[in-house]
């Protein structure tokens, strides 16, 4: 459970910063309360196949099978809470999702219509869990 946490804060993290080596993956992942060594970076990236391209890690794009709830949106608000958006009727169906997930960061979710909170507990837990959502929902 550990390691799928860590590769999926390591996709975020490729997503949304530009990361030139695994010294500075480790050390964003070491912020980010994992427990890594530049070998087991370097093992991931493998397993993944993450690669450099023009000196930065980049995902490599694979065909998406289309989304079973649709398009579904996280962004965070403050530094505790993630916000996710989705079609009409779907929020509680998403919600039961991401709850049966167990997922240690999160301290707990409402539904509304097409709304979602998602309380974390901690601005450090943020990127983590928008990494687990991003690989479930494929955002």
């Amino acid at each position: 459970m550990q390691k799928r946490k860590r590769q999926d804060a390591m996709l975020g993290l490729i997503r949304s910063e530009w990361i030139g080596n695994q010294a500075a993956l480790a050390l964003r992942l070491t912020a980010a309360g994992f427990s890594v060594t530049q070998a087991s970076v370097s093992r991931d990236l493998v397993e993944m196949g993450i690669a450099k391209q023009n000196g930065v890690y980049v995902i490599a794009e694979q065909p998406r099978p289309v989304p079973e709830f649709g398009s579904v949106k996280f962004d965070t608000a403050g530094d505790c809470m993630i916000v996710g958006r989705c079609a009409s009727g779907l929020a509680s169906a998403i919600t039961v999702r991401i709850d049966a997930q167990k997922i240690d960061e999160i301290a707990g979710t409402i539904a509304g219509d097409d709304t979602i909170f998602i309380a974390v507990k901690g601005m450090e837990q943020q990127i983590s869990v928008l990494a687990t959502l991003a690989s479930m929902f494929g955002e």
